[in-house]
């Protein structure tokens, strides 16, 4: 064999090497993404079009039906949302992503700020798979660009013309003495790369320097002032001679342990061989056990059949003798008809005889006239067969292992508020599996008719959108571990809030006192602190207390609409009272303060008669339930009894407040249950704001919303 003719045989047995990953072609302009895979420049726009596009129309699960030329895995809507943060316009023509899923080990990575434009091509692979497509078109000659017709078969190619030239057209456009007699040409080919690869980002250099940290070519630019100031570089040829030695010698072995893979391959043969037999016999075994279940099932089939058989001919029977009784009771028939002919009798001594028998049966068919019923059940119910349970254990039928155990919902990690997070894990140190599936459905009165609705996830956990409002759901977990998968695991039940989740944060301007309230940079939490001003101040204080209470809201305000909150006490708080707050009286109230902790002003004080709590009622733009010591303290009646012990119950670790502006009604919840507390009217001819108060040590965290990245962030926590 020829030198020319191995070369053919080596780039046709290299095909797989030059088949693009995601569009199973051979490349075109490849790329080299930061993960040393390569893949075609026109399938990198299609992959984040695609997903970009996906992630507009509603993140559709199978985005990838609108490119048929894309095989890739369809990424998840988490993956699509760090993808398509960059906002790009929809007509743009360069996608402008950070973040790209590799199809070839199926990874995200980060493009950079410069996104495709900071990619090199990979101009050795374009060269490669050019000589693979010239030795597939071999027969197929390349034609001179500049013959007159008919043009002739082409015998070079200039790099610097990027044309193709027969002997005689070359040496008229390259005449010698001339600078394009010194142009670099090659073999006959229609690959045109560029003489010299030029850095991305300073597009005027050409790379120059290898920097050992990111593993890329990069120019004296990068290295002077640019993202490579601070890494370790060395110069191109040390590069190029080291990475050349090293491949050189990995071939090398490569090329020395020829025996050694010949004998892998041939063990490999043998392992499919044994694979192919193995999977037959468990093909034999599984049909041998379905088809027990099938034996099993028809046994069972024949012995109800024959039941119900048995037992409809009794019936049939027990009915059929009971009409041919009641036919005899009719004019010249049977019982009747017997009986005329006995009254013909004229002997009396005979027809006494005969007749005292035949009263008793003529008594027995008009007894059985006045209470008709009928000799035999038509109904089958006893009859019929339950398979509810076989049902669902059939359908649960699967590989079950040993080795896999049952996940577990852990309920202190999974909630519902704005979206649901459901976390689950394995108990003790068990293996986990490849992949879970995630079912959840809502629970109507009807149970029966809820369907499951399936999510495959690869994580320990999972963020659902678009559960309704006021709904209680259900949810499970399995894993899978390839074709074997675990038993569900026990079911959860969580309850959505009554009404949409309301956002906002605390008002750092309106009513805001810095110097008894600390706010946190996010404006999430608050806490209250007496401050120096407060201590001086009780130097002249000897009876009593007659401090005030410090008021903040929220940023935003309600005005129509039923909207929930939530939020979390300090447990060592000593006062918080929460509830809404009126626009019409709020900047009234903030800039003249009442005294609320005087004798005067405390409800549960008797000062008075009671009377002037109506008018403390009345005169505050607050609606507020007393939270406090652990305790939640529902507001008294007007004719409860004092001190009323059915008035305290333990404080909730989360609080959440459910106001229903068009109605005008706000409730008060055990958010971690969902369950409401206490409800009143309420005021809402004005603009509603969430309203807070705080004395002595206390604090107050609003509920976190939960976002797509919500578990990430909790994480990084």
């Amino acid at each position: 064999m020829d030198l020319l003719e191995r070369g053919k045989v080596t780039i046709k047995n290299i095909e797989r090497e030059l088949i693009c990953p995601a569009c199973k072609e051979l490349f075109t302009h490849p790329l080299i993404l930061p993960c040393q895979h390569s893949i075609c420049h026109k399938c990198v726009k299609e992959i984040l079009f695609t997903l970009e596009d996906s992630f507009t129309d509603g993140g559709s699960e199978s985005s990838n039906q609108s490119s048929p030329r894309i095989r890739i895995h369809s990424p998840s809507m988490d993956r699509i949302d760090r993808i398509s943060r960059s906002g790009r316009k929809r007509n743009s023509l360069t996608p402008r992503a950070t973040m790209f899923p590799c199809p070839g080990c199926r990874h995200d990575i980060d493009l950079g700020e410069r996104g495709i434009s900071g990619l090199f091509r990979n101009l050795t692979l374009e060269t490669i798979v050019e000589r693979y497509r010239q030795a597939a078109r071999a027969a197929t000659a390349i034609m001179c660009d500049f013959c007159k017709p008919p043009a002739q078969e082409s015998t070079k190619s200039c790099m610097d013309c990027s044309a193709s030239y027969c002997n005689e057209c070359f040496k008229v456009y390259h005449p010698w003495g001339t600078v394009k007699a010194q142009h670099e040409y090659v073999g006959p080919t229609t690959n045109f790369r560029p003489k010299i690869l030029m850095c991305p980002e300073h597009e005027m250099e050409r790379v120059n320097m290898y920097c050992e940290i990111c593993r890329r070519p990069v120019c004296h630019l990068c290295k002077l002032g640019g993202s490579h100031a601070n890494h370790r570089v060395t110069t191109m040829s040390t590069a190029y001679k080291a990475l050349k030695e090293k491949l050189s010698k990995d071939i090398e072995y490569l090329i020395s342990k020829e025996s050694q893979v010949k004998g892998q391959i041939s063990q490999l043969g043998l392992l499919m061989k044994e694979t192919e037999c193995n999977g037959e016999r468990a093909k034999e075994e599984a049909a041998q056990n379905f088809d027990k279940l099938f034996d099993v099932l028809q046994e069972k089939r024949s012995v109800a059949l024959r039941a119900i058989e048995t037992s409809k001919n009794l019936r049939l029977e027990k009915l059929q003798t009971q009409i041919e009784e009641y036919q005899g009771l009719l004019e010249n028939n049977g019982l009747v008809g017997y009986a005329q002919e006995v009254l013909k009798e004229t002997d009396q001594s005979c027809f006494v005889q005969t007749a005292k028998q035949l009263h008793v049966r003529i008594q027995k068919a008009t007894e059985s006239l006045k209470s008709f019923r009928p000799a035999a059940e038509t109904s089958f119910q006893d009859f019929v067969v339950d398979v509810a349970k076989q049902e669902e254990v059939l359908g649960d039928l699967s590989f079950y292992s040993n080795g896999l155990d049952v996940p577990e919902i852990n309920e202190e990690k999974s909630k519902i508020y704005n979206k649901a997070v459901i976390g689950w894990e394995y108990p003790g140190k068990a293996d986990s599996a490849d992949i879970y599936v995630l079912e959840y459905r809502k629970l109507n009165k009807d149970e029966d008719s809820a369907t499951w609705e399936e999510i495959e996830v690869c994580s320990k956990s999972k963020v659902i959108s678009d559960l309704d409002n006021n709904s209680s759901y259900a949810f499970r977990v399995r894993g899978y571990k390839g074709s074997i998968c675990s038993p569900w695991s026990r079911e959860v039940i969580l309850h959505t809030p009554p009404a949409p989740v309301f956002s906002f944060l605390f008002d750092d301007k309106c009513g805001y006192n810095s110097e008894h309230l600390l706010l946190n940079p996010r404006r999430s939490s608050v806490e209250s602190r007496a401050g120096f001003p407060l201590l001086l101040g009780a130097e002249r204080i000897q009876v009593g207390c007659y401090t005030t209470l410090d008021y903040i809201i929220g940023d935003t305000g309600i005005a129509k609409g039923k909207h929930f909150w939530a939020f979390h006490v300090e447990a060592h708080s000593y006062l918080v009272k929460v509830g809404v707050a009126s626009s019409a009286k709020i900047q009234e109230w903030l800039h003249n303060p009442r005294d609320v902790t005087s004798p005067r002003y405390e409800q549960d004080s008797g000062h008075d008669s009671g009377s002037e709590d109506t008018c403390f009622e009345s005169s505050q733009p607050f609606t507020l339930v007393t939270l406090g010591m652990r305790s939640f303290f529902i507001p008294k009646a007007p004719a409860a009894p004092k001190g009323s012990a059915s008035r305290i119950l333990p404080m909730p670790s989360c609080i959440g407040v459910c106001l229903d502006y068009d109605k005008g009604k706000v409730g008060f919840y055990d958010a971690d249950h969902m369950k409401c507390l206490y409800e009143r009217q309420v005021d809402c001819s004005g603009i509603m704001y969430p309203a807070f108060a705080l004395m002595g040590g206390s604090g107050i965290h609003l509920e976190e919303a939960i976002t797509a990245n919500y578990l990430e962030y909790q994480d990084d926590i």
